[in-house]
């Protein structure tokens, strides 16, 4: 019986991932390099420790960048693709829907605290999550499943108790070893991306039969 739903935020709730991707590729290219969506996914949905694309840019080129107009170029590019982006199709019906269904509902990202709370409080979601876990709670993020395991904890439930909703590969690796029903809703830039073990994929949250999907049976 599925008591919870557990989101991830960065590309599940707010699309933030593909303005990253285009904002680093075209900072790439202004100093002559290029920066392909294979290289990158690597640290989608995860922690720059093992890629840094702030980083990797110097391995291209003869003369290193100046890392601070770098990191400013690449985050004022994010900024200006990020003033017109919305919540993702279908997030605020599934979040009134769990809670209509008296799911518990958690959130496990792993981005720091500071970077959720602001699009939370800008789309006035704050309230709906009774525990939120981001990378400064953990040793380790997604893929790791640790995020995850301690929103369960946090929530009272078992992993298969409850359903993650993701959009990365890395982030379905970390809801499945977590023991989690992971329904996978990649975004324009991770749909290209080879998932691997997930309970089911679908392009858009919006219009699905929520109360099915509550109740519905997972095969592990």
């Amino acid at each position: 019986m599925i008591k919870a739903i557990v989101f991830d935020f960065d590309g599940t709730i707010v699309d933030t991932e593909t303005a990253w991707y285009y904002a680093f590729q075209q900072a790439y290219e202004s100093c002559g390099a290029e920066l392909t969506l294979e290289t990158f996914a690597q640290c989608i949905g995860t922690s720059h420790d093992h890629f840094n694309p702030y980083e990797y840019i110097n391995t291209l080129l003869e003369k290193p960048v100046d890392a601070d107009i770098f990191r400013k170029q690449v985050h004022d590019r994010h900024s200006v693709l990020m003033e017109n982006e919305a919540l993702r199709p279908g997030i605020i019906e599934i979040l009134q829907a769990a809670r209509a269904a008296g799911l518990k509902i958690g959130l496990a990202t792993s981005s720091k605290r500071e970077w959720i709370d602001k699009y939370l409080e800008l789309h006035n979601l704050q309230d709906y999550f009774e525990c939120i876990h981001t990378m400064e709670n953990v040793k380790k993020v997604k893929p790791d499943p640790e995020l995850y395991n301690q929103v369960l904890d946090c929530l009272g439930v078992r992993g298969d108790e409850a359903i993650a909703l993701e959009d990365s590969p890395n982030g379905a690796k970390a809801a499945v070893q977590a023991g989690m029903y992971c329904v996978v809703i990649p975004n324009s830039i991770t749909k290209t991306l080879p998932f691997g073990e997930v309970h089911l994929r679908v392009d858009t949250l919006e219009g699905m039969d929520y109360e099915s999907l509550f109740t519905q049976t997972f095969k592990k």
